[in-house]
């Protein structure tokens, strides 16, 4: 199997570092692209670091060798968005945490997780924190 783009949703929990690990190794072993995507729901507020967030996710992956590295903030729905975004860049992989950073967004990434390992266009890869 060929893998040339690699998706992977981010909610800045403390289980994002490892996975983006997770993703940047299968990256760096394949060759595909990593995008970093972040979707920001509309009722909930967005963390004034996004950005940063993003960046420094970014650069930890390139720094484990993953040479074409993309970020994004997308506005939407999570599940939603997330498979549009699958779909649009084509990806191969999804790569995607199985739990969020507060109790309300762990309830709200598991259902997010689940919609997406059950509809996504792709495989999907589950990295539990």
């Amino acid at each position: 199997m060929t893998l040339s783009t690699i998706l992977c949703p981010l909610d800045f929990s403390a289980a994002s570092a490892a996975l983006v690990a997770y993703a940047a190794a299968l990256a760096v072993g394949t060759g595909a692209e990593l995008r970093l995507l972040y979707v920001q729901e509309p009722a909930v507020p967005a963390p004034a670091a996004i950005e940063a967030s993003l960046h420094a996710h970014r650069a930890a992956a390139e720094a484990a060798g993953a040479s074409r590295v993309y970020t994004n903030t997308v506005h939407g729905e999570a599940a939603p968005t997330i498979l549009a975004e699958a779909e649009r860049h084509h990806a191969d992989l999804i790569v995607i945490g199985a739990h969020g950073q507060t109790c309300l967004s762990r309830f709200l990434m598991g259902n997010t997780a689940e919609m997406v390992v059950r509809t996504a266009p792709c495989p999907t890869l589950l990295v539990r924190e």
